[in-house]
């Protein structure tokens, strides 16, 4: 599996959550709503989810693996950081940022 895309559609600067992203594969499957959240130790990504009957969220989607959650995890975050420098070098508000890969 390719990681062939990845945009980072909102960079928040306050609030945990810092950022959506998209990421597609392949060029064939896409996977949407991706959250770059900040918590206790640091930075890291949640797979998108729905609350289930019990109250409690279930992922949508989500990496088989570790070693591919790593993965997935490291291009995101690569990207999110690189949409905060250009925002940040530009002058301008990090929002409706797009990034390709």
């Amino acid at each position: 599996m390719e990681i062939t895309d990845v945009r980072v559609r909102k960079v928040a600067l306050d609030g945990r959550m810092k950022a959506i992203v998209s990421i597609t594969m392949d060029n064939e499957f896409v996977v949407h709503d991706i959250k770059v959240i900040e918590g206790e130790k640091g930075i890291f990504i949640a797979m998108p989810s729905r609350k289930a009957t019990g109250g409690e969220y279930r992922d949508i989607a989500h990496p088989i693996n570790s070693d591919t959650r790593e993965r997935l995890q490291k291009v995101i975050l690569d990207k999110y950081y690189e949409a905060l420098q250009e925002a940040d070098e530009s002058g301008r508000e990090a929002d409706e940022e797009e990034l390709p890969l």
